[in-house]
């Protein structure tokens, strides 16, 4: 019995052998069969050279960047005055066009003078009568018949008549009330007829062939004002129109309330458009850069807090760190990171990357 039983044992181990080796080699062919299936793939897969981004290609441009300050600020005229009595009078006579303009020396009114004409005569006379008694005052001297003091009496009594005279005469001369400057009158505040007290006023005068325009600008630009720089006035009943100045003053102490300077600039107004008192919007320029550099706004690529623009080199997109200066309308100048005459990526930029390829997309008639 025993002996059966190993005889019928061995095949039976053979074939549990067998099966095994046939698994095993099953699962060696399926790896293998695997790994050669993985290959195929994996070499397909690997990326191939992406196809060059379409874009539009432009160029830095130079063109002159100015540095402006904006302010706000009101008209004056050149020369501006209240035309006031000197002396305490009646009102023989009015001359004055209200909206008119006048000449320097116009006689705008005149004051009754009759009282003043007569203090005049008196005078003249009084004069006369010294002037007689100082040349017998002479004679009487050389003759050693008056003393030294009569002497000087009389001729003092002489030099006071010579100013009473003088002062009535220019007493005679403010009844005559005269234009002190070429202008345009206002609107009178009194009536032929009024008795007028000294300073009483009587009309104002405006010197408006040339305005002035006063604004303030913060010391932070201090080193960059000076007299000459122009300045770009618009006024709000002119929409639309700008007109020139220059600044001639610059007022060297500062305001301690604003920390500011004030500078007077002059315009012309030989139309007479501008009046006096008009609001005005400054626009100062403080330099001005001949060959600024210049790229249109849609060639920004902001990264964070940092700008960059695309350029090309060797056909290959570079992402190039820049500092912005100015703005203006589609434009913006770079300060720093690019050379004039660069070429840029000004459209396409969405699906670049750095060191991608990039192809020239063709232009159209209405590209810049």
């Amino acid at each position: 019995m025993s002996l059966k039983t190993e005889a019928d044992a061995a095949p039976a181990g053979l074939n549990i052998f067998a099966v095994l080796a046939g698994l095993a080699l099953i699962g060696a062919a399926i790896y293998f069969l695997f790994l050669r299936g993985g290959a195929g793939p994996a070499v397909a897969a690997t990326p191939a050279a992406r196809p060059p981004v379409p874009v539009m290609i432009g160029a830095v441009i130079t063109a002159p960047a100015t540095d402006t300050f904006r302010a706000v600020g009101s008209l004056l005229a050149d020369e501006s005055v209240v035309i006031r009595s000197e002396i305490a009078g009646r009102i023989a006579s009015l001359d004055i066009e209200e909206g008119r303009r006048v000449e320097k020396g116009r006689v705008l009114a005149r004051l009754a003078d009759e009282e003043w004409t007569a203090i005049v005569r008196q005078n003249e006379a009084t004069l006369s009568l010294q002037k007689l008694k100082m040349t017998r005052a002479v004679e009487l001297r050389d003759k050693k018949v008056m003393s030294q003091q009569e002497y000087d009496e009389t001729h003092a009594a002489l030099d006071q008549s010579q100013a009473t005279l003088a002062l009535a005469r220019a007493r005679l001369d403010k009844t005559v009330v005269r234009a002190p400057f070429s202008g345009i009158l206002g609107l009178r505040r009194v009536s032929p007829g009024n008795y007028l007290e000294a300073g009483q006023e009587l009309v104002n005068l405006e010197a408006i062939d040339v305005l002035k325009v006063d604004f303030s600008v913060p010391e932070r630009f201090a080193v960059q004002l000076q007299p000459g720089q122009k300045v770009n006035v618009r006024i709000n009943a002119f929409p639309g129109e700008s007109f020139q100045g220059e600044v001639y003053a610059i007022n060297p102490r500062i305001d301690e309330t604003t920390r500011s300077f004030l500078l007077r600039a002059r315009i012309a107004n030989p139309d007479g458009r501008l009046r006096p008192g008009m609001f005005a919007d400054a626009e100062l320029v403080l330099a001005v850069r001949s060959d600024a550099l210049w790229v249109p706004e849609e060639a920004i690529v902001p990264v964070g807090e940092q700008q960059f623009v695309y350029r090309v080199v060797n056909g290959k997109a570079s992402l190039t760190p820049v500092q912005l200066g100015l703005r203006k309308p589609g434009q913006v100048e770079i300060t720093s990171g690019l050379e004039a005459g660069a070429p840029i990526v000004n459209e396409g930029q969405q699906k670049l990357i750095d060191g991608a390829d990039v192809v020239e997309l063709p232009r159209t008639a209405g590209d810049g």
